[in-house]
């Protein structure tokens, strides 16, 4: 994974933001959720519209991890007005770190958390925080070994189902 690139997404980037997208979310979670939800979910939240929309947030950062031209993985962090609850202004959220199940052991996801953390230092935030599935346990355990803990939880719905993610936080400046 010598040549692994993370670089910042732009609009002209929706087309593979939405493939690995759709990629990697039915990867992670179509085992656990019904067709019809995970359907829903993907046409809602992955829709180009929606997508291009969340690119031109100046409050919203998408990057992309390429090897080859080829997309492994993503990320997508909030600030300000941007993140999905309400948090401190001087917080960043990690709303999705996503990797193709192919890359999964490969440091991907760790190079994609390495530029969550530079952007959240260069924010000067004082700590990051991200909600994930509490049945996700390959994810809670990296968020752990990255100095993650849980401070709360809240309803994240997929489709017609209600379930419990884990907020977690990672404090930065003390």
């Amino acid at each position: 994974m010598n040549n692994l690139k993370i670089r910042k997404a732009s609009v002209s980037d929706v087309i593979k933001l939405q493939a690995i997208g759709r990629q990697t979310f039915s990867e992670t979670f179509s085992d656990a959720n019904s067709e019809e939800n995970m359907k829903k979910y993907l046409e809602e939240s992955f829709a180009a519209a929606k997508l291009t929309s969340e690119l031109n947030n100046p409050s919203s950062h998408f990057y992309l991890a390429e090897l080859d031209d080829q997309v492994l993985g993503y990320l997508k962090l909030n600030t300000g007005d941007a993140q999905t609850e309400k948090e401190d202004s001087n917080a960043l959220e990690i709303e999705r770190i996503y990797v193709a199940k192919e890359f999964h052991g490969k440091k991907v996801a760790q190079a994609l958390y390495a530029q969550a953390l530079q952007t959240a230092q260069e924010a000067k935030a004082a700590y990051m925080w991200l909600g994930v599935w509490e049945k996700n346990f390959r994810a809670v355990r990296f968020y752990t070994k990255n100095g993650f803990v849980q401070f709360d939880t809240h309803i994240f719905r997929l489709g017609g189902d209600e379930q419990t993610d884990l907020m977690m936080k990672k404090v930065l400046i003390d």
